[in-house]
């Protein structure tokens, strides 16, 4: 793992707002409208998510949330680093201690949706490195050629658990 921690941190902090105003500006400009599900500032904010920020020192280098779907399901939401931080494994960091998170609550789901334009490569090349897999649309999401979902179990499907990848 890189230098540096991993905590929950406020959004509204400055420098995670320009942050998260990049990764708005990437999204948008690699979707189509209709197909931009990143989650803006109130959306961050809601009770459902859990936000963390990657700092070295001080240093802002990397975001992500994780978003309460159900009982069992939780998504991966608003993964961004820095242009500083790419490839040094600050991505992958985060989203190990998401994953990780999202066992301590005793989430058995882990989904996510990602853009299917060559400009999200390297992020479906993340999560298909950490086990995600290629998955239906889940939770409000429609099918759509921009999209791909992914998703990882932590805990194996059928094992009696009810609601199982339920958005309920």
């Amino acid at each position: 793992m890189p230098e540096g921690e991993i905590v929950i941190d406020d959004p509204r902090a400055d420098d995670i707002r320009a942050l998260l105003e990049r990764h708005l500006v990437f999204v948008n400009g690699q979707s189509p409208p209709e197909d931009v599900h990143a989650l803006d500032l109130p959306g961050l904010l809601d009770r459902s998510v859990t936000f963390f920020s990657f700092r070295d020192e001080g240093e802002l280098l990397g975001v992500g949330a994780l978003k309460r779907l159900g009982p069992y399901h939780a998504e991966l939401k608003s993964m961004h680093t820095t242009d500083a931080a790419r490839r040094r494994g600050v991505g992958r960091a985060l989203v190990d201690h998401l994953l990780g998170f999202a066992r301590e609550r005793g989430f058995h789901q882990v989904s996510l949706e990602t853009g299917s334009m060559d400009g999200f490569a390297p992020a479906r090349a993340l999560y298909a490195g950490a086990g995600f897999r290629p998955c239906p649309p889940f939770a409000d999401y429609c099918p759509s050629d921009n999209s791909t979902f992914m998703t990882l179990w932590l805990v194996e499907p059928g094992d009696g658990t009810d609601n199982i990848g339920s958005s309920a």
